[in-house]
């Protein structure tokens, strides 16, 4: 009415999908700590899906086995709808075009993780150019923490209850009752 021109969209502009943001967090994650946990969730609030990426490393003797550290990284993140959990080997590359995506997300929590995580994410784009690697850093209070540091703690007798998940915790217990290997 009024000669206004009608605003509806074209059947083509309709059918325009805007691909998902999916973005890898590959890591051995063994075991899964609440920095890893604090990354993932920020990493949320930033992509549309992050794919927890374990790795199934055979260079490391890991405490935990990969279907362990899966089935525990999904049982963390069970009520996060945007969160998918998948073992990988080989190189992070070919998992980030079998998955349909060129986003690495990685956590830096001193200045010595830099070095490691530029050369890496520099190999990975010399490989693969598309590749984007995502730094994000954690929360001041998890800034030291990481999974050798808690297995090396949780095995000498400390608590290390408030640095994992709860279920990360009972599992670890159940590994290492009172800090000696079972």
């Amino acid at each position: 009415p009024g000669g206004a021109k009608s605003r509806r969209r074209s059947p083509k502009a309709a059918r325009i999908r805007v691909p998902m943001r999916i973005a890898v967090y590959p890591g051995s994650f063994d075991p899964m700590t609440n920095g890893h946990v604090d990354l993932v969730r920020r990493g949320c609030h930033i992509f549309d899906r992050v794919l927890v990426a374990v790795l199934c490393n055979t260079e490391k003797a890991p405490l935990f086995t990969v279907e362990e550290r899966v089935q525990m990284t999904r049982d963390v993140f069970r009520r996060e709808p945007k969160v998918k959990v998948k073992a990988f080997s080989g190189l992070l590359v070919d998992f980030l075009r079998a998955e349909k995506t060129n986003i690495v997300l990685r956590g830096l929590r001193v200045v010595s993780d830099f070095e490691y995580e530029f050369q890496m994410a520099l190999m990975n784009r010399r490989l693969d150019p598309e590749v984007e690697t995502v730094f994000l850093t954690p929360k001041e209070e998890l800034s030291y923490l990481s999974s050798r540091l808690v297995k090396e703690v949780h095995r000498l007798g400390g608590n290390v209850s408030e640095l994992v998940p709860s279920l990360v915790y009972r599992s670890l217990q159940k590994k290492l009752p009172n800090g000696k290997a079972t």
